[in-house]
C-alpha cells in the first residue's frame, strides 16, 4: 500500500476529524466503547445520546451514512445471534401478537439482553468505522506507536494492513478459476474444493510472509523498522 493510496475503509477528507491527532481518536474510541459497554441496559436516553455523538461526529467528518452503511454488514451475525436469545431465554415471557391471530412468545429478559447486545454493538461497529473512516492505516500504526503499544504488534498490525489487499487478491484469483472450471463455491457440493482452495491460499501467504522476512534480514532487520520505512506506508 503505497503511501498516495488510501485503505478501502478511509474515505479522504479535510474536516476537523480527519485531521485531529491519530493517537487522540484512538483514545476517544477507547473511551467512547468501554463507556457503551458500561451502560445499563436500561438506560434507553443514555443510548440515545451516544448515537446522537456519533451523528454529530459523523457529520462533521463530513464522511456520508450511505458510505458507512454498507460497512457494517460486518454486524450482521452478532444481530442475528441478538434475535435468537429472545427465543431461547428463560424466564417471564410476553406474547407478540402476529397477523393470523398467531401469538409469538418471547422472553422479556431476552429481549432486554437482544436490545443492550445489538445497541452497543451496533454503536461500537459505527465508532470504530468512523475511525477507520478519517484515519489513514499509516497514521493509525503511528497512533498506537505514540500510545507506547508493543513495538512487534505494531510491526504485526502495519504488514497485515499492508498484505490483507495482496491476500484478497490471490483469493479472488483464485475463486475465478475454480468458477471457470465449473466449481460454485456457494454450493455444498463443492466445499470440499474450496476448503482445499482456502489451504493452498494459506500455504502461499505462508510462504510469501516467509520469503518478505527472510527479505529483511538479509536488509539489516533486528527487530525495529525505521520510521520511513514503516509497514504499510511504502511498498
Amino acid at each position: 500500500m503505497g503511501a498516495g493510496h488510501g485503505h478501502r475503509l478511509h474515505f479522504h477528507g479535510h474536516s476537523p476529524v480527519h485531521r485531529a491527532p491519530a493517537h487522540l481518536k484512538i483514545l476517544a474510541l477507547l473511551a467512547f466503547v468501554l463507556v457503551v459497554v458500561a451502560t445499563p441496559r436500561e438506560w434507553y436516553l443514555a443510548y440515545a445520546g451516544y448515537l446522537a455523538v456519533l451523528v454529530v461526529v459523523i457529520g462533521v467528518s463530513r464522511v456520508p451514512f450511505l458510505y458507512l452503511l454498507p460497512r457494517m454488514v460486518i454486524e450482521v451475525p452478532f444481530l442475528v445471534f441478538a434475535a435468537l436469545i429472545p427465543f431461547v431465554a428463560e424466564g417471564p415471557r410476553v406474547d407478540v401478537p402476529l397477523v393470523g391471530g398467531w401469538e409469538l412468545s418471547l422472553s422479556e429478559s431476552g429481549l432486554v439482553a437482544a436490545w443492550g447486545l445489538a445497541a452497543k454493538g451496533t454503536l461500537g461497529v459505527l465508532a470504530s468505522l468512523t475511525l477507520a473512516a478519517t484515519t489513514e492505516p499509516s497514521a493509525v500504526l503511528r497512533g498506537l506507536q505514540r500510545l507506547h503499544l508493543p513495538e512487534l504488534l505494531v510491526q504485526i498490525m502495519g504488514f497485515m494492513v499492508r498484505y490483507l489487499d495482496v491476500v484478497s487478491a490471490d483469493l479472488g484469483r483464485m475463486i475465478t478459476a475454480m468458477r471457470s472450471r465449473g466449481v460454485d463455491p456457494r454450493s455444498p457440493r463443492h466445499w470440499p474444493a474450496l476448503a482445499r482452495t482456502l489451504g493452498a491460499l494459506f500455504v502461499r501467504s505462508y510462504e510469501r510472509g516467509e520469503r518478505v522476512h527472510l527479505a529483511m534480514l538479509a536488509r539489516g532487520y533486528d527487530g525495529t523498522l525505521p520510521d520511513h520505512a514503516s509497514p504499510g506506508v511504502h511498498r
